[in-house]
């Protein structure tokens, strides 16, 4: 059986709080709140992308494993913020890790969910047997126009997960995917900010895949929603995650731990995969998971997993989530927050 064998997340120090963005644009910051559920959102530094995301987070996740990194055979990066139009971002972060040259890398994108596509491809090479282990990240630096909805949510970070088949931190029991030409979300070449289909991005696109996907899954299986302690789905707002778990069966208690994570916005790509981390932190022996991630355009990744008896001698070897949250952070004025995220353009 293949699994888990390492995991790590990334989260930036800077963040810029609703309240700040709402009175910006003349909005009442206290109906932003309560309508998406979202308190502030981390954000890049001048010196943070989606590749050093990757680093760090997959620093991390060979550090829990404990191998030789040259023992890596593929690495697949999934997001949408990728730093190079043409050249890859998994090549940087292979040298940067110390993984290769022998190894198959790429870069993935599908949307929120080009995370778990990552993990997905990773988990089945070494379910197959072509590699010893596997990496797949999630990891963005999303954006989002000023005075767009989007604005409020699109955040960084990341988390990589090292796929093998001994020494599991967590047993992979199942996987689901399903996916549909909806165009609720996207962003052609060239352009800086995405844009959405507005009445597209709930029903029909969010919630139609997520409940699909989580329903095939328990299905497939022969599994129901009281036998997970934990349940991660992808966070695009506080409010939409809450409501499909709702809808699902599952209590707000067992979305607890990977719902909080939405307290810094939508990490895109890295948004599921952040949240699954964060409950590894803290899961324990035999504890069942389930991860039902989301992506634009439109698709759901589902998987069922089990903690086994070697995650809380591992997890103590990287930072958790939850002290990357509430660790030292800097809160940016909204000038400061145009500045980095470059949306100020001066034109010669």
């Amino acid at each position: 059986m293949a699994g888990i064998v390492g995991y790590g997340a990334f989260v930036p120090r800077k963040r810029i709080k609703t309240e700040e963005i709402a009175r910006q644009w003349g909005k009442n910051p206290e109906e932003i709140r309560k309508g998406l559920l979202l308190q502030e959102k981390s954000v890049p530094g001048l010196d943070e992308d989606t590749i050093t995301i990757s680093v760090a987070a997959g620093r991390s996740a060979l550090k829990r494993a404990g191998i030789d990194p040259a023992r890596v055979g593929a690495l697949y990066i999934g997001s949408e913020s990728h730093p190079y139009a043409v050249k890859p971002s998994g090549t940087i972060v292979a040298e940067a890790l110390g993984i290769g040259p022998e190894v198959h890398v790429a870069d993935f994108e599908f949307a929120c969910k080009a995370g778990t596509e990552a993990m997905f491809v990773a988990l089945g090479l070494v379910e197959s047997g072509r590699v010893e282990y596997a990496m797949g990240i999630g990891a963005d630096t999303s954006q989002g126009a000023p005075n767009d909805a989007l604005e409020y949510s699109a955040s960084a970070g990341g988390a990589a997960f090292l796929f093998g088949n001994k020494d599991l931190l967590v047993d992979v029991l199942e996987t689901y995917s399903v996916t549909t030409d909806t165009p609720d979300f996207w962003r052609r070449e060239g352009e800086f900010y995405p844009r959405h289909g507005g009445r597209f991005t709930g029903e029909p696109a969010y919630f139609k895949h997520v409940l699909m996907a989580t329903r095939g899954l328990l299905k497939k299986a022969n599994l129901k929603t009281a036998d997970f302690r934990f349940a991660v789905f992808h966070m695009p707002n506080g409010k939409f995650p809450l409501a499909a778990g709702k809808e699902l069966g599952f209590t707000q208690k067992q979305m607890e731990t990977g719902w909080l994570v939405s307290t810094m916005g939508n990490t895109y790509s890295g948004s599921s995969p952040t949240g699954l981390a964060a409950i590894l932190d803290v899961a324990e022996p035999n504890d069942r998971i389930l991860l039902t991630s989301f992506g634009s355009g439109a698709g759901s990744d589902s998987f069922a997993l089990r903690a086994t008896d070697l995650l809380p001698q591992r997890r103590g070897r990287a930072p958790t989530v939850r002290s990357m949250l509430d660790g030292p952070r800097r809160y940016l004025t909204y000038g400061e927050y145009a500045s980095f995220r470059e949306k100020i353009i001066l034109k010669d």
